[in-house]
């Protein structure tokens, strides 16, 4: 997993590199600027008139570069440089090599705003990360006419006003593509960031991952290769037996397409022998829509009591439940008597969030799987996406469990306090009957006796990677949760 650091911890990244390669910090701010150029000579033709506005920080020394390595492959590139700081030594060497070569502007505190106008792209690379406090005086000034601009707009580094590990205080400069170095930032990680950060890449440039690697974090980043490290292939030999028996307590009447669409997640995803139980009104409608599944009955027209399970390696519970006052004693007996992993996801949840001292019933190992609503619910209210963080930290302790914060680059929290972010996924999934593929997918994982941390990772992971397979075909508006459960085979076949 790649780790996500502090502003300082990279900027000790950038010492330790430069001291141990060895590498000077000027030919690394030149490996820096070499590949923000060819990001940019990738998404835009040489006919695109490019302005770079430079702080006289080492990010303005990114910036300088870009423009003199932009104009020798032909582009048409102004820079304007604010002078509101102190130039760092590097600033000034890629000034000298700029100066005779690209049309350069100072912008200082006495003189008018330029227009920034008549560019096609238009290129952040006014403080980056290395902010240290809320954009003010000229540079909120010049935050505030980059963002009335109307072109497309890239941010160096990290968009300047918004600082690397928390919320901005002031005005941010809103880009459409942020290119980063070596490594994600949390700040990328937060809904309320997403307006100044837009898309974003990481730009490799050769930090010491040797050293990244042994930096103390509680931040990481999931990836494709992590996934396939995790994912556990079949042997010849195999049967139904050695993959588990997963339970699935879903749906109520008018709510049975949640139950249908988390059996079939936790069929497709492996689980040996996959059983639901569902309210008599159902039981035609999962045996049709679903025969490779067995069924159980309690209840008329939502879930009321509790039958023997203790046979199930584990059990998925909540999608299309409903929240009757006898389906939530059922919720709770079973809470009480069965001591292997759940997963509680939509009622299940909501149930939980008006009874929060069952939270101690919950078996450990669990995996709780809420929308920001449900979470919202569950939890004590915050102000910004950093408290947010931290009461998803808090309800993973208390309740001894993995919480899975659903939405862009899901949040996966442990125990210990570690927090993992995915990377698969696209706004196509936010739709009714995700979740519930995604309550399905982690069953069959319990199931099949992945360990719960393991089975949260790789079961996010795998379901947004099917939603980026299944939006190929059917596009960010139609997609339907049945598309993201027939792509899961694709995904797994590729991963082997």
């Amino acid at each position: 997993m790649l780790p996500i650091l502090s502003a300082s911890q990279i900027r000790e990244a950038d010492r330790y590199t430069i001291a141990h390669e060895p590498v000077s910090s000027i030919d690394l701010m030149e490996r820096a600027s070499m590949a923000a150029c060819g990001w940019l000579c990738s998404r835009f033709s040489a006919n695109s008139k490019i302005g770079i506005i430079c702080g006289t920080g080492n990010n303005g020394g990114d910036g300088l570069g870009i423009a003199r390595l932009l104009q020798a492959r032909g582009y048409d590139v102004r820079v304007w440089v604010v002078r509101g700081n102190t130039p760092t030594s590097d600033f000034e060497k890629n000034y000298q090599r700029v100066a005779d070569r690209v049309p350069l502007t100072d912008i200082v505190e006495s003189q008018e705003m330029p227009s920034f106008a008549g560019c096609d792209v238009l290129v952040d690379a006014l403080l980056g990360s290395g902010l240290s406090r809320p954009l003010e005086g000229l540079f909120a000034g010049v935050a505030k006419r980059f963002n009335q601009i109307k072109c497309i707009k890239v941010a160096i580094d990290i968009p300047s006003g918004l600082p690397t590990d928390s919320m901005a205080s002031g005005p941010v400069m809103h880009c459409d593509h942020t290119l980063t170095f070596q490594l994600p930032r949390l700040s990328f990680m937060f809904p309320d960031a997403a307006p100044a950060v837009g898309d974003w890449t990481v730009l490799d440039i050769g930090l010491d991952m040797g050293f990244i690697g042994k930096q103390e974090t509680a931040y990481h980043y999931f990836t494709r290769e992590d996934a396939s490290d995790l994912f556990k292939a079949r042997a010849r030999f195999d049967h139904k037996g050695k993959y588990g028996r997963a339970l699935v307590v879903a749906g109520s009447e008018g709510k049975m397409g949640a139950a249908v669409l988390a059996t079939r997640a936790c069929l497709r995803a492996g689980a040996g022998l996959t059983t639901t139980l569902v309210p008599g009104t159902g039981l035609n409608i999962l045996q049709t829509a679903a025969p490779e599944a067995m069924a159980m009955v309690a209840g008329e027209s939502y879930w009321t009591k509790v039958p023997s399970v203790e046979q199930f390696d584990a059990i998925g519970l909540g999608p299309g439940m409903g929240q009757d006052p006898a389906t939530a004693i059922a919720l709770g007996k079973l809470l009480n008597d069965y001591r292997k992993p759940v997963v509680l996801d939509a009622d299940a949840l909501n149930i939980l969030a008006l009874n929060r001292h069952w939270m101690s019933l919950i078996p450990e190992g669990s995996i709780l799987t809420p929308h920001p609503g449900e979470f919202a619910r569950l939890t004590d209210e915050w102000h910004n996406d950093v408290e947010r963080l931290n009461r998803l930290r808090e309800l993973s302790k208390r309740t001894r469990s993995v919480v899975v914060l659903k939405g862009a680059h899901t949040a996966v929290a442990t125990p210990d306090g570690r927090v993992t972010f995915n990377s698969t996924g696209n706004p196509g999934m936010a739709k009714g009957g995700s979740g519930d593929a995604l309550t399905g997918i982690l069953t069959a994982l319990l199931a099949q006796g992945y360990e719960h941390v393991v089975a949260a990772l790789l079961g996010v992971w795998w379901h947004g990677a099917a939603g980026d397979v299944a939006v190929k075909t059917a596009g960010e508006h139609s997609m339907l949760a049945t598309d993201l459960i027939e792509a899961l085979g694709t995904v797994t076949e590729n991963l082997k």
